[in-house]
Formats: structure tokens, C-alpha cells, sequence
């Protein structure tokens, strides 16, 4: 009897079905940066952890739980891609589905997101019309703070 209820049960589990895990993690591409991002892969909600030091122990999870932008979208397929920019400390949110993207990173000790926009589209009529700076500041690159892209 015993043996029949291993059987039943591993047969069971091999006619479930293989479902993907409901996260995927990214890190930062920032070089000094130790972040990681984690979205939810059907609502798109990105939140992110990192280390931090602590006196007098080994130290401690720092975590950045949704800000503007960052919480759940309308249900997709989404996923996290780093840029290969080695001073950047956000990640682009992507939606598998619709193909829209947009910035995700830590600001004011949470995560924020920029509006998702689909590539291709005209740029919104707030954007400056005209050639584009030269050379763009540190800070319009990201390079002035560890918690900006």
C-alpha cells in the first residue's frame, strides 16, 4: 500500500506541468555597484536588493521595494535586461509581448521606472527638438550617483 502511494505521487508530479519560476534577477551593470534586480514576470514589478555594510556584523540586505513606475503593469511577459554600460546603475524593464521597454533604478531609496514606451513611436512633444548635446554631463550619463542610471 505504502508503494502505491510513492507511485501515485511521482506520478503526480511528473504529470504536472513545468511552469518557469514567477522571477528573474539582473544585476546592475555598474562595475562598483553590488545591486540586483528582481521583476515579477507577469505584472512587470521590479524591485531591488543590494549589500550593505553593518558595524559589528557581516553586513546586510539592503532592499528597494516599488516606487513611481515600478509597480505592476498591465499583465505581460516581462524581464529584465542590463545595458553593457559599465557606469550604469539601472536595468531596462522589457515586455516580452507588446515589445515595450522602459528604465528601471533606485532613486530615494526605492525603485522608479520610467513610462514604457515601444521603440519605434515619436518621441513626446515635452522632448527637445533639435541636435542633441555633444557631450552630455556625468550626471545625464549616470556617472554622478551610484542609485542613478
Amino acid at each position: 500500500m505504502r508503494s502505491l502511494n510513492f507511485l501515485m505521487i511521482g506520478l503526480l508530479v511528473a504529470a504536472a506541468p513545468a511552469s518557469a519560476a514567477p522571477f528573474d534577477f539582473v544585476p546592475a551593470p555598474q562595475t562598483d555597484l553590488n545591486r540586483v534586480y528582481r521583476i515579477d514576470r507577469f505584472s512587470g514589478e521590479v524591485t531591488s536588493c543590494q549589500y550593505g555594510l553593518q558595524e559589528g556584523t557581516v553586513g546586510a540586505t539592503l532592499c528597494f521595494g516599488p516606487g513611481e513606475g515600478a509597480g505592476p503593469q498591465p499583465p505581460g511577459e516581462y524581464g529584465l535586461v542590463a545595458s553593457r554600460h559599465e557606469r550604469e546603475g539601472g536595468v531596462f524593464r522589457v515586455n516580452y509581448r507588446t515589445g515595450d521597454m522602459s528604465i528601471c533604478y533606485v532613486f530615494d531609496e526605492r525603485v522608479v521606472c520610467t513610462p514604457q514606451a515601444h521603440p519605434g513611436t515619436t518621441a513626446p512633444a515635452s522632448a527637445p527638438s533639435g541636435p542633441a548635446p555633444a557631450s552630455p554631463t556625468p550626471a545625464a550619463r549616470g556617472g554622478a550617483s551610484p542609485q542613478r542610471p
